[in-house]
């Protein structure tokens, strides 16, 4: 049984509700069919504690529709992984954390990729259980290892992963909850055991996501779960360079990031003060 009381597990439980809420609107943009089932009964309450704080009561929102926000990055890397998969040579994918993701089991994917999920142990459990019957469409292969543990990268390899073939990877949902340091070395990480050309793809705030008032009923929900954003960037491409990527930044609402679905005016990266949210995608150097 998923332990609630951990902030990492209540939020893959938010992101399966948030698809499950995604799959049944008529203009969805994308169909998970199993994600009502992950998201169980706990996943739907959660959903509406973070509802009645982006659309507060009497008050206009604040913040971006939530579900609208996740229904895009959803999108932008379910079509960043299809293209990845693609490539020629590229036989690797890794999903770190992979959550209550369901990648594997709805999308559908060349006969010669290695797909690959990476979380917590107990994680890794309950998702087997809640998808117990389920045939993945891919080769699949988990990884029950924290990525703050040291010998994660030795665990991923012991699954097959290997390090010297160009692989993709997803960060989906996880750097804003990492202290700036964490965030980093993880991307160093990434970067040590990724083979030149492989790709990358994670979404990130901003700094001014972290502080602005109108973000504050949002970010007081994950605070109270145990799981504050931490950490936010105004340069991600800088970031990533650093750690040993290539990559650009789109925001939601821009070209290719859109999908009829963004609700607010997208500022001009010369803007200051402003909320922005980045989905990063480039290729290890």
């Amino acid at each position: 049984m998923i332990d609630l009381s951990c902030p990492v597990e209540r939020t893959a439980l938010l992101t399966a509700a948030l698809r499950a809420a995604e799959t049944q609107r008529e203009d969805r943009i994308y169909t998970d069919p199993y994600a009502a089932r992950l998201a169980g009964d706990a996943g739907p309450e959660l959903l509406a504690e973070v509802r009645a704080a982006t659309f507060p009561a009497g008050r206009r929102r604040t913040v971006p529709d939530t579900p609208d926000f996740n229904a895009i990055r959803t999108r932008f890397f379910d079509d960043f992984l299809h293209d990845a998969a693609r490539e020629p040579g590229m036989t690797q994918i890794v999903i770190a954390p992979a959550g209550m993701d369901s990648r594997a089991y709805r999308m559908e994917w060349p006969g010669h990729i290695r797909f690959f999920e990476i979380d917590r142990t107990d994680v890794v459990e309950f998702k087997a259980e809640r998808l117990h019957g389920v045939t993945p469409r891919v080769a699949h292969r988990t990884v029950a290892v924290d990525l703050t543990d040291a010998d994660w990268e030795a665990r991923l390899t012991d699954a097959g992963y290997d390090p010297e073939l160009p692989s993709t990877w997803l960060l989906e949902g996880l750097l804003y909850y990492l202290p700036e340091a964490d965030a980093r070395r993880l991307l160093e990480r990434v970067a040590a055991i990724a083979a030149p050309g492989s790709r990358i793809a994670a979404d990130l705030v901003n700094s001014a996501a972290l502080t602005l008032p109108s973000m504050r009923e949002l970010l007081e929900v994950f605070a109270g779960w145990g799981c504050p954003w931490q950490f936010g960037s105004d340069e991600p491409e800088a970031l990533f360079e650093r750690c040993g990527f290539a990559v650009e930044a789109v925001q939601p609402g821009e070209p290719g990031a859109d999908f009829g679905r963004w609700p607010d005016p997208v500022p001009d990266r010369s803007v200051e003060g402003v909320r922005r949210v980045f989905f990063v995608h480039g290729h290890r150097r």
